[in-house]
């Protein structure tokens, strides 16, 4: 079992509008949880979901990419979601192992 983190760093006051807008988004997947900063960097917001193995993210990855949009997503919040590129200064990825 792998842990996925989408980290970002939001433009100054666009974290809370950012983590709305990806609870909406992902919300109703038990798998998924957002989180934003209570200590730490200022402005940060997380999206943390668990897959099987690599080649289930990658399915994903390539799902996203594709433009196909997800069959559970509220259309509205589909297309809300395709600025959210616009709400953030930085980013990166962190895939840890879940040792069980």
């Amino acid at each position: 079992m792998l842990l996925i983190r989408e980290v970002f760093t939001a433009k100054p006051g666009q974290a809370s509008k950012l983590a709305k807008l990806f609870k909406r988004g992902f919300g109703g997947d038990p798998t998924v949880r957002i989180m934003t900063d209570l200590v730490g960097n200022y402005n940060t917001v997380i999206v943390e979901t668990q897959v099987k193995s690599l080649a289930e993210f990658e399915k994903q990855m390539e799902d996203y990419k594709s433009g196909k949009p997800d069959p559970k997503m509220d259309p509205k919040v589909a297309e809300e979601m395709s600025k959210y590129t616009e709400m953030y200064q930085t980013g990166r990825r962190e895939i840890y192992q879940i040792v069980e």
